[in-house]
């Protein structure tokens, strides 16, 4: 199964969403890109996910262009920005889901307050996703 996570600079959310969807099964094919290119993965999310098990520190931010002709099973879009931004495939998608999250590197507060938002929209990820893979496992 093909599943491609857009975001709007493929920095944070998406990579989350990218690695603990990987690590559910790895026999998925899991890509993240985002409508505009940031230079590199947030370093607090790479430690969030470090701190769950998951290693994306080798992740590269990714612009959705690179993706447009391929087939996919499933794109999902984890803002609204990314939403309303996507560019028409043409590869064929089988099925285009909307599931946001809030923008923890956005969120203004003390280091300890912004590593908390990272964790609880990264567990709020997990959730969602474990959820959306529970239903779609079928079809592997």
């Amino acid at each position: 199964m093909k599943i491609l996570i857009l975001c709007t600079g493929n920095s944070c959310r998406s990579q989350m969403a990218h690695g603990l969807l990987a690590s559910f099964d790895k026999n998925l094919y899991v890509r993240s890109a985002g409508v505009k290119l940031e230079k590199q993965v947030n370093p607090l999310a790479i430690k969030t996910m470090q701190d769950m098990g998951i290693d994306i520190s080798e992740h590269k931010p990714t612009l959705v262009s690179e993706y447009l002709n391929e087939d996919w099973d499933y794109v999902i879009t984890v803002c609204d920005h990314a939403n309303e931004t996507c560019p028409i495939f043409t590869g064929r998608v089988k099925h285009r889901l909307h599931m946001p999250f809030r923008d923890p590197s956005k969120f203004e507060g003390s280091n300890e307050q912004i590593v908390a938002e990272f964790n609880d929209v990264a567990k709020l990820i997990k959730i969602k996703f474990y959820e959306f893979y529970q239903a779609v496992k079928t079809q592997l």
